[in-house]
């Protein structure tokens, strides 16, 4: 498979209402608007890069690939569709009138990419009228694009992707992430303290859009993690549920910057009482 040009399913469904034409259009718009992204992250990659700005932290930061990847996605939506709205992680933030709201994290996993590591991606998503609708995520030194469709499944290329077969906690891999700002780190290194001797092995990949993806391809059994911002999370949490995960923050709530969970149905319904009772939800 090329990541340079995803594969679709090989049979794609032929769209029987004007929604799901649009849901089409926004994919199409999404997988090239990515494709293009991930090129030039990939090979626009700079020997001397180095930090263009920080954000909560000192090591949390942004480099000019980062800020140059979210323009160029930025032009491209824009010049096709001008009326939708965008949120951006540096900085864009305008609201639309057409209904439909790009979520977008050029380069989710921006310290991987730093010290060239692999793990790496560029997650986008389209919201109409607040509900996730498109998501993309492109990890391109993988070689591998996945996507999905409100209902439509999630696909890594022309493959439909389903999350893992059930498992106890004891036998499941799980990976979090950990913020850049002290107290909170100090805070989920407890947490992962109390779930690490219950579960098969922890693991810590550095982005993200990916770990999500990585539950729906059924890599991972469950990903948690507190401190996301909606552009971390839009398009993987589709990708994950489209999978046949479940995704959700505390009971009875939404993933969002509190608390994500994603994970095949019976891990998530052992971690996620877990985590809340460990306070993984708070700092």
């Amino acid at each position: 498979m090329n990541a340079a040009h995803p594969e679709r399913p090989e049979t794609p469904q032929t769209p029987e209402n004007p929604e799901d034409a649009v849901h089409e259009e926004l994919l199409e718009l999404a997988l090239e608007a990515a494709r293009r992204a991930g090129e030039l992250l990939r090979d626009g990659r700079p020997d001397d890069l180095v930090v263009a700005a920080v954000k909560t932290s000192p090591i949390d930061v942004v480099t000019e690939m980062d800020i140059a990847a979210e323009k160029l996605i930025g032009g491209f939506l824009a010049e096709h569709r001008p009326a939708d709205g965008m949120l951006g992680e540096e900085g864009a933030d305008t609201p639309g009138t057409s209904g439909v709201r790009w979520v977008v994290d050029p380069l989710d996993g921006t310290v991987n990419y730093l010290y060239g590591l692999p793990s790496w991606g560029v997650s986008i998503a389209a919201e109409y009228r607040g509900e996730t609708v498109v998501g993309v995520v492109a990890a391109p030194m993988r070689g591998e694009t996945y996507h999905a469709v409100r209902g439509g499944g999630a696909w890594l290329g022309g493959v439909r992707l389903s999350c893992r077969a059930p498992a106890p906690l004891d036998q499941a891999l799980v990976a979090t992430g950990f913020g850049y700002v002290q107290t909170r780190r100090d805070h989920q290194a407890e947490v992962a303290r109390t779930i690490i001797p219950l579960v098969r092995d922890v693991r810590r990949g550095g982005s993200a859009a990916i770990d999500l993806c990585d539950v729906a391809a059924g890599r991972l059994d469950a990903y948690y993690e507190r401190g996301l911002n909606p552009w971390d999370l839009a398009a993987g949490d589709l990708i994950a549920r489209e999978a046949g995960a479940l995704t959700g923050g505390r009971p009875g709530r939404p993933a969002s910057g509190e608390l994500t969970v994603a994970g095949t149905p019976a891990v998530f319904a052992s971690l996620q009482p877990l985590l809340e009772a460990a306070g993984a939800w708070h700092d």
